[in-house]
């Protein structure tokens, strides 16, 4: 999903909205290409395209063969796909990312970076997480990681040689010291870290030297780039990575989240990716303002790539954006059982289930409506707004009854319920951002969900407060996911249709 050109000559920013952390950026001629973490989600490692750094274009997911992706069905959600880097590099695309949840460190290549991409090169001598790649004039590949150490690799057979070297590691006492990026500019090389942690304290720093392996000189004024301490709408920013446009003109992208309601602040989108011009001072880079409407590049803007709102499921593959838990085996998500329609036959009993068969893409607004015709005539299931097993609200439907859920960490509860007709149903999910604070207590949102009549009147069976899934109260590393689910039989899908709402 790309921004839209905002007023008075200013673009949105974030640039990608909605559950992308951890971007990593490269150009190759006139074309810049982003990756972003994708955690429990399967495909993983979403691809986008852009010509102007502010229109983006999801062109594919790096990881969409088992293959290549292995998430146990008892891995934790917030577990899997960590911080990529993706360069280009000798004509080739190189992808380097961690699989907590059993593979380590792999690595990836392709021609074209909207795939397909490789299978795996394994890196069992690569310990630590957030690898990064970067080559020096003598073709040697030197991998980095979080901590921060970095070993020298064969990235063609996963090979390491010698011992990991430890490299500087940011500001003393800041934790989490994460999230490099080593490159070659001019006579130095810089060395990007993220440090204190990706909650209220992350930020960017960099230091320098003269080779790739240290020792390394700090930039006096570190950390480059942070939000602590202010009330900047844009909070927990860090984890960036830079890139050099055509014109020689520099920038990062980088994660950070908008924060509503009272205190201490819920984010429910994830961590977002943001963009931010740089320049240099005394061989320093010099991050420029971050703000929710910034001027753009000097350079003519790409016009926006549509994002269908609607889906009817009338081709054989199922849309990039739209994302599965931990694996989609096809007998389980099938859009030619019943021609034009979806059809989820459940594996998991509920979205409590890690092994729920659930098929979702990104919350890309702070106000937005879902809604799906449902045929549930052979089971059981609907539509769901999830961040976790332990937080989702949904509504659910059989061919006797529509009802509402919520689970709340340890409780889960039938919150209101109405008689079903035994036709297809449209259900209905809306999210509406919190306008006036009037209790620090008070969420960022409240969810509505219901059903539509005949006519598209909408009935309201319940509003929730969207606090309960913000990453403030559950934890973790993702953002909201709303999608269609199946948890008993099987259940068809006619059509999903997505849209923004006014802030």
């Amino acid at each position: 999903m790309s921004s839209a050109p905002a007023r008075d000559n200013t673009i949105n920013n974030p640039v990608i909205p909605g559950f992308h952390p951890d971007p990593s950026i490269c150009r190759a001629g006139e074309d810049y290409y982003l990756a972003c973490s994708s955690f429990e989600y399967y495909p993983g490692v979403p691809i986008f395209h852009s010509r102007d750094l502010v229109h983006w274009t999801q062109i594919g997911n790096a990881l969409d063969r088992p293959s290549q992706l292995s998430l146990p069905p008892d891995s934790t959600s917030s577990g899997g796909l960590y911080a990529p880097t993706l360069r280009h590099h000798d004509g080739r695309f190189w992808l380097v990312i961690t699989n907590v949840s059993g593979d380590g460190n792999l690595l990836f290549t392709a021609t074209d970076p909207a795939g397909p991409w490789s299978d795996p090169v394994r890196l069992p001598g690569v310990h630590g997480i957030d690898p990064d790649l970067a080559w020096d004039d003598e073709g040697n590949c030197w991998c980095t990681v979080a901590g921060v150490s970095q070993i020298r690799i064969d990235p063609h057979t996963g090979e390491t040689f010698g011992e990991p070297r430890r490299l500087w590691s940011g500001a003393s006492g800041a934790k989490a010291p994460e999230a490099p990026h080593l490159y070659r500019i001019g006579e130095y090389w810089y060395l990007l870290i993220a440090e204190g942690g990706t909650e209220r304290c992350h930020g960017v720093s960099i230091a320098r030297s003269h080779t790739p392996n240290g020792p390394f000189e700090p930039c006096p004024t570190n950390p480059i780039l942070t939000h602590r301490g202010t009330d900047h709408p844009i909070q927990n920013t860090g984890h960036g990575d830079l890139v050099q446009g055509p014109d020689s003109s520099w920038w990062m992208v980088f994660l950070g989240v908008r924060p509503r309601g009272g205190t201490p602040g819920w984010h429910v989108l994830g961590r977002e990716t943001f963009l931010a011009p740089v320049t240099w001072t005394d061989g320093w880079p010099v991050v420029g303002e971050v703000s929710t409407a910034m001027a753009p590049p000097p350079w003519p803007l790409q016009e926006p790539a549509p994002v269908p709102a609607r889906d009817d499921f009338e081709l054989s593959e199922l849309a990039p954006n739209w994302i599965s838990l931990r694996s989609r085996p096809v007998e389980n998500c099938m859009t030619k059982e019943r021609s034009g329609w979806l059809s989820l036959r459940a594996r998991g009993a509920s979205l409590d289930d890690s092994e729920v068969v659930f098929v979702g893409r990104r919350q890309q607004h702070l106000s937005c409506r879902a809604r799906a015709l449902v045929d549930p005539a052979e089971g059981r299931g609907g539509l769901a707004l999830r961040l976790d097993e332990q937080h989702h609200y949904e509504i659910e439907a059989t061919d006797s009854e529509v009802r509402v859920i919520a689970r709340i960490g340890p409780l889960r509860s039938v919150v209101a319920s109405h008689p079903g007709t035994g036709a297809p149903v449209v259900l209905r999910i809306e999210a509406a951002v919190t306008r006036q604070v009037t209790d620090a207590r008070q969420g960022p949102d409240t969810v509505s969900l219901g059903v539509e009549d005949a006519d598209g009147a909408f009935l309201e069976l319940a509003a929730l407060d969207g606090r309960y899934l913000s990453t403030e109260v559950a934890g973790g590393f993702t953002g909201r996911v709303i999608g269609l689910y199946a948890a008993e039989g099987t259940v068809h899908f006619d059509w999903f249709d997505y849209e923004p709402l006014e802030n």
